[in-house]
């Protein structure tokens, strides 16, 4: 919307493993997850000209907000952490927009 309008921009969208591949049992979530893997990529190809930066990024595992450490210490070194995830996601953003691969 308001980025399309001033081509420029960047819009991430979070998948999972199930964009990649189904799984037994997660039909659902792989249909979905697909879905958005493909919309982020038809957006890259279609706004991508225009300036405006599509990504989709596989998470691959659990999250874990700050909250939930602070409750469950002992899950910290098998989750991924928000502060890190969003760092990775601002260095998306500012990436050369030409160096990142729609099919990432």
């Amino acid at each position: 919307a308001r980025v399309i309008k001033a081509n420029k921009g960047t819009i991430i969208f979070s998948g999972a493993t199930a964009a990649m591949r189904g799984k037994a049992g997660y039909g659902g979530m792989a249909v979905m997850k697909f879905g958005l893997r493909a919309l982020a990529q038809s957006m890259a190809r279609e706004f991508g000209p225009q300036g405006v930066h599509a990504v989709h990024v596989v998470i691959d595992g659990p999250m874990a907000s700050p909250e939930e450490l602070e409750k469950f210490p002992e899950k910290f070194d098998t989750r991924m952490h928000t502060p890190e995830l969003a760092e990775m996601y601002w260095q998306l953003h500012m990436t050369t927009k030409i160096c990142v691969d729609a099919g990432m």
